[in-house]
């Protein structure tokens, strides 16, 4: 099965993801939902999770770049429904360097946020503990070429995880 990919491209350079609807095929589609509907278009990478905005109460940290749909107004809602949570135990994926995979707040609460793990981020996979519910976040594919452009933006962290401007997508294109 020929593994989709896509193109995103900010200020600071280009990379692309490659998805895995084969182990991962709600939250690959998903994904490209979003990307095919033009949703991400004016999308932005908005949230850098780094040690330096982790502070002593954080008892398992991680290292991510947070990116996705932007709302219009605070209150609008995502374009799509939320999705079911495919852990990491079902779909047998990990968080290791460059993985894909879906933000959340609870299980079954996934939409229109989306990261990129910088480094191995095991406390994020099924029985982690980076999310009090031991359920994980749903991985579903990879970063194929720029991972020296994630390296570039996760270094961009500032005292908030939220970035007080965030990084533009500035193209976003489906390959296969």
């Amino acid at each position: 099965m020929s593994r989709p990919t896509v193109r995103i491209a900010t200020a600071f350079g280009a990379f692309t993801v490659s998805l895995d609807p084969e182990r991962a095929p709600i939250s690959s589609a998903n994904f490209l939902a979003y990307v095919d509907g033009g949703h991400l278009r004016d999308g932005a990478i908005y949230r850098i999770v780094a040690a330096c905005n982790q502070g002593p109460e954080i008892a398992h940290k991680i290292d991510v770049i947070q990116f996705g749909w932007v709302a219009p107004t605070p209150d609008a809602p995502p374009p799509l429904p939320p999705i079911a949570h495919e852990p990491t135990s079902v779909t047998g994926l990990r968080h290791v360097d460059g993985t894909l995979s879906m933000a959340r707040k609870a299980p079954g609460s996934a939409g229109p946020a989306f990261f990129i793990c910088v480094g191995d981020q095991p406390e994020l996979d099924f029985g982690g503990r980076r999310n009090p519910d031991g359920q994980g976040f749903a991985a579903f594919g990879r970063v194929e070429s720029g991972m020296d452009v994630v390296r570039a933006i996760h270094a961009r962290a500032e005292a908030s995880d939220r970035l007080a401007a965030p990084i533009s997508i500035t193209e976003i294109t489906r390959g296969t």
